[in-house]
């Protein structure tokens, strides 16, 4: 799945008089991909067999499938 147009915007936006253009951190989709890294690693059934690029190519298709549910869920309530 490709969500060049979707990366959910910032995952911490900051108010307009406090923006700096360098400092304007991850988007949602990285904050999503990071915590399902993380969830994976975590777990007791953790693969070492895999690998990492494996684990983030996984990551990442769950973040994306995250952000296309929480659009469908946004769209469903207006």
């Amino acid at each position: 799945m490709n969500t060049q147009n979707n990366d959910g915007g910032s995952a911490f936006p900051v108010p307009p008089q406090q923006f700096n253009q360098f400092l304007v951190g991850m988007t949602l989709r990285d904050y999503f991909a990071a915590a399902a890294m993380q969830g994976f690693m975590a777990s007791p059934h953790y693969s070492a067999y895999r690998t990492w690029s494996q684990d983030a190519q996984s990551a990442y298709e769950m973040a994306d499938a995250m952000l296309a549910e929480r659009t469908k869920t946004k769209e469903a309530q207006s």
